[in-house]
């Protein structure tokens, strides 16, 4: 049974959950999108602070934090925008790290994007189901 997790965040159109749980562990996708839905402006150093920080919110919401992830995947549209997400990753994300894989995209959804991230977490107990 999976319990889906109240972040607050915009909701989505398309049907989906931003973050649920599943025996423990935290499954979510994050893109770099703000409170009113839009994808934020700024290129890619923008994006990528805003999915980092739906990210930590989403994990907070869940009972867990940075330190809880176990395995980020990380989607990129241009390969010479890498170097800019490891050093934004490097800054909201400490040892130990979790398990990482980037990996260049043609695209997204929503054609504006240049970044998302998906990640897992190992998280220690149940959340009640409230909005944070």
């Amino acid at each position: 049974m999976i319990q889906p997790v109240a972040t607050g965040l915009y909701a989505a159109k398309a049907p989906l959950e931003w973050a649920v749980i599943g025996n423990g562990i935290l499954f979510t996708a994050q893109i770099p999108i703000g409170a009113d839905g839009a994808v934020v402006e700024g290129g890619i150093e923008a994006q990528t602070r805003q999915t980092l920080e739906n990210l930590r919110h989403t994990l907070e919401c869940a009972g867990g934090g940075m330190s809880s992830l176990t395995q980020v995947l990380i989607y990129v549209t241009r390969r010479d925008d890498l170097a800019t997400v490891n050093r934004l990753y490097a800054e909201a994300v400490s040892a130990p790290y979790p398990n990482r894989a980037a990996i260049i995209v043609s695209g997204f959804a929503r054609e504006e994007m240049l970044v998302e991230m998906v990640a897992y977490a190992a998280l220690q107990e149940t959340i009640d189901g409230e909005a944070c």
